[in-house]
This record gives structure tokens, C-alpha cells and sequence, in this order.
């Protein structure tokens, strides 16, 4: 898998089309349990692996909704860094649904499309792609996300 690096102005012509995925990453029991202590959600789904592998629907722990999104910058950092800016920033997502559960152990990755490419101002161009975490042996994906980043140029 080789990564892109774009300009800008080349990060255009990708408009409307998949840029790629970002390699395989598995989701361990032990960066559930991290982020549950990060954020307080200790909801026996995520936790308790005996209960969850007796009790739950999915019969293993699974990820939060939220660590899974919360991976989609650092997965898709492995598909696409663009070229000629300063800086790269989280924006923010105007659309996200988690269609499948990721279980404990589970391989995920991220289909990263360009929708749309703005230019803000002199400095600032805003980029919407069209994520998708898919499930390494899975129909539905683990989450559907439209995600945006400002990219900053100059000073």
C-alpha cells in the first residue's frame, strides 16, 4: 500500500472517487479497556470479557463507538498526508453511524473517499471525506463517517 501525498491542488482531481485504505489494524482487548479508563465507560459490553463472551449478542467484548471513530485520523494519516501544508486538523464529522459492532481481536480499516474540497480563505481549505471502518472478514462496517479536515498553508 503505498501512501499519497498530494498537493492541494492535486487533491482535487480525487473528488468524487476513493483514494484508498489504510493497512489492517487490530482493536486488542487491552486499547478497549484503555479507553474505557479514559472515559469512564466501563459498560460490561466493553469490559467484562467472561460476561460479554456468555452474555452479549456479539459473544465477545466489543469496541466503543467512539474509540472505533477515534481511530479514523490515525488510520487514515496511513492512506493520505497532503503536501504543502502546515497543518493538518481534525475538524470535526457532519455524519457518523455504526452499522457493526468490532469485537475484541478484530482487524479494521478505513475506505477513505474525497467528497468535496472548499477553499475557506487565503490559508484555509476544508476537506469532507466519506469514511467507512470496514470489519476485516465482515459485511457491514464498523462505522460510517463523514469526517472533515482543515488543511492550513502558509503562515
Amino acid at each position: 500500500m503505498l501512501m499519497l501525498t498530494p498537493s492541494l491542488t492535486e487533491l482535487r482531481d480525487y473528488q468524487g472517487q476513493v483514494i484508498g485504505h489504510s493497512p489492517w489494524m487490530t482493536v486488542s482487548q487491552a486499547m478497549i479497556q484503555a479507553f474505557a479508563d479514559a472515559t469512564g465507560d466501563h459498560q460490561w459490553i466493553h469490559v467484562d470479557v467472561e460476561r460479554a463472551r456468555a452474555e452479549s449478542p456479539w459473544r465477545s467484548p466489543v469496541a466503543h463507538g467512539f474509540l472505533t471513530v477515534s481511530l479514523i485520523p490515525r488510520l487514515n494519516t496511513q492512506v493520505l498526508q497532503v503536501s504543502g501544508t502546515s497543518a493538518s486538523i481534525n475538524y470535526g464529522l457532519n455524519k457518523l453511524r455504526f452499522p457493526a459492532a468490532v469485537k475484541a481481536g478484530s482487524a479494521i480499516r478505513t475506505r477513505m473517499a474525497l467528497q468535496e474540497l472548499t477553499q475557506v480563505d487565503e490559508h484555509r481549505y476544508l476537506a469532507s471525506y466519506h469514511t467507512t471502518v470496514e470489519i476485516e472478514g465482515e459485511d457491514k462496517p464498523a462505522c460510517v463517517a463523514e469526517n472533515l479536515v482543515m488543511y492550513v498553508t502558509g503562515g
